[in-house]
């Protein structure tokens, strides 16, 4: 669907952090407004990018979007109560695969970009200052999209762990379908699973 593969872009334009400030120096709502609209502009901008350069989409988000995503806890929370059933070299390659399969998502949705624009939603004050949900909608061409983001702040930065996207939250989503590859086919199952779906999206491109 044309509009999911928009939201997701947006779920991964609100991570990338393109500008000069540190997270830890602007609330994370004004951060994914700011952010997410600086990239948006540069995105249309990028000739290379509209005309669906796969490598350089890929290299982008990598470069920008990725550093800034807790991926371990994404990960990890994703596996559910299997993580602690891996090993430290199983959990390596889950967490590897997985960014993979993150990157080659949000590229695929780089270069769907119109004339979006991002506007934030009122959000409850969280009991923890440590933990917060920013709540998002995109507007443009037909129906409004929603998506909102779990951030945690560790140490002075706030980092991306979650992105609930119309309505669903992408780490629920993985986990369910994670949990049914390994109880058929245990971890390294999975883990042969997504390395196989990664394969055959990078052939594709």
């Amino acid at each position: 669907m044309f509009s999911r593969r928009i939201a997701l872009f947006f779920s991964a334009a609100a991570l990338m952090l393109a500008s000069g400030f540190t997270m830890a120096e602007t609330p994370p709502e004004a951060l994914i407004k700011q952010v997410s609209t600086e990239v948006l502009d540069s995105l249309k901008a990028d000739k290379s990018i509209k005309a669906g350069d796969v490598q350089k989409i890929i290299a982008l988000v990598d470069a920008k979007v990725m550093p800034h995503v807790d991926f371990q806890r994404m990960t990890s929370s994703a596996v559910g109560r299997y993580w602690r059933q891996a090993t430290p070299e199983q959990q390596k390659r889950l967490q590897d695969e997985f960014k993979i399969l993150l990157v080659r998502t949000y590229s695929g949705a780089l270069s769907q970009v119109k004339d979006q624009t991002v506007q934030l939603k009122p959000s409850r004050p969280s009991s923890d200052p440590n933990e917060v949900v920013v709540k998002t909608e995109i507007r443009g061409q037909g129906d409004p999209i929603q998506l909102d983001y779990r951030l945690e702040k560790t140490g002075d930065a706030w980092k991306i762990y979650d992105v609930n996207v119309l309505g669903v939250w992408l780490v629920e989503n993985y986990r369910n379908t994670f949990a049914q590859e390994i109880g058929a086919n245990g971890i390294d199952g999975l883990i042969a699973k997504m390395a196989e779906r990664n394969k055959a999206a990078a052939a594709r491109s």
